[in-house]
């Protein structure tokens, strides 16, 4: 047993549980920093996720903040779009042997993505109203949920970053939904794709096993505990601090 991994565990496994963001989005480049390989980063951090994410699902489950539709939903496009990022990313890597830069880049572009959109949903969560689209039912916009959750499902499994801010701040933007549940439902997706991704990568031997063990020793009671205060706690503050510091990971990886 690490203590110090399982201490960052317990760190991001408690923003996790607290913003349904900052994840992968911090464990990454903390992973990249300590000289971890970059597809072994990814793939420990999907599985890492997987855990801690169903812990969070359960407890979100528990406080009935999980619109389960809306996740299926976007798990449909999800899925498959991870699917597809992580075999394209094998089948290059035969022809060409340069698999670990192409992570990187990809890590540091989306890291800066995800900064942006974390500090664009900051901005407007109390600034949207419902316009035309988002009185819509959920059922009305089937194809579109579907398509989008494809899009940012294969950012997913390429970097295994943007489970949490970027299919968050979709929901925000076209959907009506509470706070606590945007954060409930978000999460129990993002179990849902995580777990998908992080079993594929298992399967390409991307994957650390006793590093993800010390950090789900952390990370299990810091999202239940993080889930526990969603509902209550005021998160602008944090979600701002999380972004900045994605956005200056993002920046040094590119």
């Amino acid at each position: 047993m690490d203590i110090s991994i399982a201490i960052m565990g317990l760190f991001v496994g408690f923003l996790v549980g607290l913003t349904g963001v900052g994840g992968a989005a911090v464990l990454t480049p903390i992973l990249l920093m300590f000289g971890v390989n970059p597809s072994i980063a990814v793939g420990t951090d999907l599985i890492y996720n997987s855990v801690t994410k169903l812990f969070g699902t359960i407890q979100h489950w528990r406080q009935q903040t999980i619109d389960f539709r809306l996740a299926r939903y976007l798990a449909y496009g999800s899925i498959p779009g991870a699917v597809l990022s992580i075999a394209l990313l094998h089948v290059f890597d035969s022809f060409y042997s340069n698999q670990e830069e192409i992570i990187k880049h990809a890590l540091g572009y989306v890291l800066i993505v995800v900064a942006l959109a974390t500090l664009l949903k900051i901005v407007l969560d109390h600034k949207m109203k419902a316009d035309s689209w988002q009185v819509k039912s959920l059922d009305d916009r089937k194809g579109l949920t579907i398509l989008v959750g494809g899009v940012l499902g294969f950012i997913v499994g390429l970097t295994s970053i943007g489970s949490g801010s970027l299919f968050a701040l979709v929901m925000l933007y076209f959907f009506r939904i509470s706070p606590a549940k945007l954060v409930g439902t978000d999460i129990a997706h993002a179990f849902l794709l995580v777990t998908v991704a992080g079993a594929l990568h298992a399967g390409m031997g991307n994957v650390d096993y006793m590093l993800a063990v010390n950090l789900l020793l952390g990370s299990v009671p810091g999202v239940i505990i993080g889930s526990t205060l969603s509902a209550k706690a005021p998160t602008k503050f944090l979600r701002t601090v999380i972004a900045s510091i994605i956005l200056i990971s993002g920046l040094k990886l590119i």
